[in-house]
Parts: structure tokens; C-alpha cells; sequence
């Protein structure tokens, strides 16, 4: 590409990199949370459980917030409820910039739950109308910033440790640079997307009247039963993703024996594997989105069983290999997952068609570490991310399936 033609890429991909920026900030913001549980703990001086409860909170409340955000959206546009979402977030994270009482500390984690489960759904939608013949690249560059959130977070935690803050723990930097940023960029959100994606300013009117009859009519996509086993398919990797996120770490250390610091290290690999989004999501625009399907899931699946079975026998590199295999098939899957669904939902119901698959996968990964973590306790580790294993072994059946009667 000549130094000419740059200036006008960027231009083309603009609404991408703004919608991809706000995505990593949301996705920055729920992993910022974990890390801090140990700073939490020093300034609250609140439990373990406590401190759950409140993430558990974060996480419904993000979940909930799918089908809502794409039925506003498919009634008044994406950029009204984009906007929105990341103002809100912004002001709750802002709420955090000064020394407060732990219900602060929560209220502020469920409005930023609100304000950022706003986002996905209706950055599918946007971007699949923004670039219709290269939906799937532009949602693997939207799940590649997003995952990067999670590998920024940990790293920007620590860099503000032990700096010196004027209105209490340093930890609450993170939040005054976040809220900051947040909304600087629903500002310019606001300002560029409605001139390059006029139509997104205002929803489908016929959609609004039938919104506020009900949901009826979002109720009825599941009588496709190709939509009801894709979506199934996608409460099944769910499930199994959040799970296994939530464990790794400790897995690592308790079942395979491995240090802190070794575990550490393989757990960014796995987010550092999400640059493979940047090629399954343009690579399903042009081999077919079912064919990709099976071939992340099912990378995904051989890829945990090994890692399980190999626990207890093999040393850190190999099971280092697995994880990261892991990881590119799960992190693979996510942009063909979105660029399968726009196209399967009729344009006037976008959005809340994605919001409902989204609140059951979001669900579902909701409730999965509480699930995984009980079991770990009563059965041990192993049988706990067996069940997992055989949750995405089950997905990639169903991808089989659709693939073989498309």
C-alpha cells in the first residue's frame, strides 16, 4: 500500500476503529475488576464472597443488558445507544476517582455493566451494515481490540501501583483515565459515525411499533431450527469459554503443578492468541462461515481435551502448546459467530435478534465458574473442565450438523 492510498484506508475503516476502541475500553473495564480484588480487599476490607457477589453482579447486569440494547437499537439506531452505553460507563467509572464506601464501589460496577453490555450487540449490527461485504474482518479486528483489554488491563494495574494519588488508592487512576477516555470517545463516536453511516441514526419505525407490542416477533426466530441449533451452539462455547477463562490460572497452579508466574504467563498467551480473529473473520467473508465453524470448534475441542488429559504428565511447554491452541480456536470462532448471525437475522430486527442470542450465551457464561468452581470442590479439577471439554465437543457437533445440511 503507498503512503497515498493510507490516508484513505483509514478513513474507510474509521467507523471500525472508533466502535473497536469503545469495545476495548468496555472490555478493559470488566477485566480490570479481578485484578483489583486484592486492592479491593486492602481499602474495603470486604471478603472474598463479597467481592464475587459484586463481579457476579457486573456480569448479570452486562448480560441483561443485550436484548434491550438491540431492541432500542433496531428502534431509534446504533448511534443513540452506543453513545449512551459508553457516556454511562464513562460516569461510572468516573465515580470511582475518589475515596467512597464499598456500596459506591458496587453501584458503580452494575451501572458499568450497563453501560458497557450496551456496546456488543449493537456493534455487530452497525459494523455488519457499515461493511457488508467484509463483515467478518471488520468483527475480527472489533474482538481482537476487545481481547487486548483483557492483556492491557493486568499490565496498566500494575504500572499504577504505588503511584501516588491525591484522592485516595492509586488503583482508582485506572478509573479516572478510563471514564476519560470513555467519554471522549462517545463524543467522537457520536460526531463521526452518523456522517458515515447515515442510517444509523434513527431506527426502523414498523420495528418500534411492534417493539411495544412485545417480543414476540424476536421469539419467532427461533422457529428456524438452523437459528435455535446455531444459537445452542453458541450458549455451548459460551459456556465453556467463560468457564475455562475463569480457571486457567488456578488450574495451572493446583492440578498441573505449575508457579505462579509460569501459570501468568500462559494465561496472557491466551489472550495474546486473539490476533487470530484478525484472519478467521476474513476468511469466513470468503470460504463460508459454517466451514470456519467447525474448524475453530473443533481446534477448540481437541485442543482442551489434550490439555486435560496431559495434566499431571506433561511439563509446561506442552500443556503451554494446548492452552494456546485453546485459545486460537475459541478466539477464532468469535468474529465467524457474529457474521454468521447478522446474516441470518432480517435487517429490521438486527438488533434485537443479536441482543437475544447474546443475553442466553452471556448467560451462560455467567453462571459457568460458578459451576466449574463448585464442582472443582467437590470432584476435583479435572472433572470439572472434563464437563467443559464435552460442552464444546457438543458445539462442534451442532456445527457438523448445520454445516452438513447447508
Amino acid at each position: 500500500m503507498s503512503t497515498r492510498e493510507m490516508p484513505g484506508r483509514l478513513v474507510r475503516y474509521d467507523v471500525l476503529l472508533v466502535t473497536a476502541a469503545i469495545w476495548f475500553l468496555a472490555k478493559f473495564l470488566r477485566y480490570a475488576f479481578p485484578p483489583l480484588f486484592d486492592a479491593f480487599q486492602t481499602s474495603y476490607g470486604v471478603s472474598n464472597a463479597a467481592l464475587g457477589a459484586a463481579f457476579t453482579g457486573f456480569m448479570l447486569v452486562y448480560a441483561a443488558m443485550q436484548f434491550p440494547s438491540g431492541v432500542l437499537a433496531d428502534r431509534f439506531g446504533s448511534v443513540v445507544v452506543v453513545t449512551a452505553g459508553a457516556l454511562v460507563a464513562g460516569v461510572a467509572a468516573l465515580a470511582l476517582v475518589v475515596d467512597s464506601p464499598f456500596p459506591v464501589l458496587v453501584a458503580a460496577m452494575l451501572v458499568m455493566g450497563a453501560g458497557t453490555g450496551a456496546h456488543k450487540t449493537v456493534a455487530v449490527r452497525l459494523l455488519s451494515r457499515a461493511y457488508p461485504s467484509r463483515t467478518g474482518r471488520a468483527l475480527g479486528v472489533l474482538d481482537t481490540f476487545g481481547a487486548f483489554g483483557g492483556v492491557v488491563a493486568p499490565a496498566a494495574i500494575v504500572a499504577v501501583a504505588g503511584v501516588s494519588y491525591a484522592f485516595g488508592a492509586s488503583w482508582r487512576l485506572i478509573f479516572l483515565v478510563a471514564g476519560a477516555v470513555a467519554i471522549v470517545l462517545a463524543v467522537a463516536f457520536r460526531l463521526l459515525v452518523p456522517r458515515r453511516v447515515p442510517d444509523e441514526t434513527t431506527g426502523d419505525a414498523a420495528t418500534g411499533a411492534a417493539s411495544a407490542a412485545g417480543i414476540a416477533q424476536y421469539a419467532t426466530l427461533f422457529r428456524d431450527r438452523r437459528f435455535a441449533l446455531f444459537a445452542l451452539l453458541t450458549v455451548l462455547f459460551s459456556f465453556t469459554y467463560n468457564g475455562f477463562v475463569a480457571f486457567a490460572p488456578l488450574y495451572l497452579t493446583q492440578e498441573a503443578g505449575l508457579t505462579d508466574a509460569t501459570a501468568g504467563l500462559l494465561y496472557s498467551a491466551l489472550f495474546l492468541a486473539s490476533l487470530v480473529q484478525l484472519v478467521t473473520g476474513d476468511l469466513s467473508d470468503r470460504v463460508g462461515r459454517l466451514t470456519l465453524v467447525v474448524g475453530t470448534l473443533g481446534l477448540a475441542s481437541v485442543a482442551l481435551i489434550s490439555f486435560v488429559a496431559l495434566t499431571g504428565t506433561a511439563g509446561p511447554i506442552t500443556l503451554g502448546a494446548a492452552l494456546v491452541a485453546v485459545g486460537i480456536g475459541a478466539h477464532g470462532f468469535r468474529p465467524v459467530r457474529g457474521a454468521y448471525l447478522a446474516s441470518a437475522i432480517p435487517d429490521d430486527v438486527t438488533g434485537g435478534g443479536l441482543g437475544v442470542v447474546r443475553t442466553l450465551l452471556m448467560g451462560a457464561g455467567a453462571v459457568a465458574p460458578a459451576i466449574v468452581g463448585t464442582l472443582s470442590e467437590i470432584v476435583g479439577f479435572r472433572p470439572a473442565f472434563g464437563l467443559l471439554a464435552a460442552s464444546i465437543v457438543a458445539a462442534t457437533a451442532l456445527g457438523v450438523v448445520l454445516r452438513l445440511v447447508e
